[in-house]
């Protein structure tokens, strides 16, 4: 179904401006969403995959490189095990279903996170879809699952540190690039926007060092992210171009 007027107005608009090249997201409200509705909450987690995939699609019309969606954290573990064996299923589901769509899009799909410990048929999943999708550019997909971003800091400083006792790298080597390059998003620009659905004012353990001159934008607290639209979606992106992004410095305006 082609967009209506306004939806295509607001893309003409962001695409004749600077377009932010890396997009993080917390899709965050799916199961306050199931609740309001009346539904359990894994319900919230299936229409919130339906809402990813459209994201996506608007991403590529906008001309978005890199889109980082935060889909399991290592806290999600202490969730009810009926929430987290659907959450493991919807990730196969997801896979087997637009794979192709996705390969055909040019999407690469990347994991942000230590899939290794997932069950068995979530994990072969994932790495069919990353294998599957390994020679696209067009858009860039980070999906961060069983993510922490301490965590993530922690692994770059032991690997670090093993460079250094085995002489690979001496101390003096070690700056902030040396870090970034140990992170999971090694090569990647760091995030442009961190967008959170649901109100909440808080990272929650998503990219904090790659986050560290990120613009926010943050959803009222009724916009759930199986609410999430793609007006809502370009009228962050469009919030987005009119800040005036100064990395410590003084204004350019």
């Amino acid at each position: 179904m082609a967009d209506n007027p306004s939806i295509q107005t607001m893309i003409s608009l962001i695409k004749s401006k600077p377009v932010p090249q890396h997009i993080a997201i917390i899709m965050d409200g799916n199961g306050r969403w199931a609740k309001m509705h009346g539904f359990v909450r894994t319900v919230g987690h299936r229409y919130g995959v339906e809402k990813l995939k459209e994201l996506l699609v608007t991403c590529k019309a906008i001309g978005i490189k890199y889109v980082t969606v935060y889909a399991f954290s290592t806290e999600n573990w202490s969730r009810p095990k009926d929430e987290v064996d659907t959450l493991m299923r919807l990730i196969v589901e997801f896979i087997n279903r637009e794979i192709d769509n996705i390969k055909k899009e040019g999407a690469r799909i990347r994991v942000l996170g230590d899939y290794s410990v997932l069950p068995e048929e979530s994990r072969n999943a994932v790495e069919y879809a990353i294998a599957h999708t390994a020679e696209n550019t067009d858009l860039h997909l980070n999906v961060a699952l069983n993510y922490g971003g301490r965590a993530e800091i922690v692994k770059a400083v032991k690997e670090i540190a093993q460079k250094i006792s085995s002489g690979e790298l001496s101390l003096d080597d070690v700056g902030e690039k040396t870090v970034s390059d140990h992170l999971y998003t090694a090569g990647m620009p760091d995030p442009d926007l961190v967008i959170r659905t649901a109100g909440e004012m808080r990272l929650s353990n998503f990219l904090p060092y790659q986050s560290a001159y990120s613009e926010i934008w943050v959803s009222p607290p009724d916009v759930f992210w199986p609410d999430f639209g793609k007006e809502v979606f370009l009228r962050a992106i469009m919030d987005y171009q009119k800040r005036d992004r100064r990395f410590g410095g003084l204004s350019s305006k």
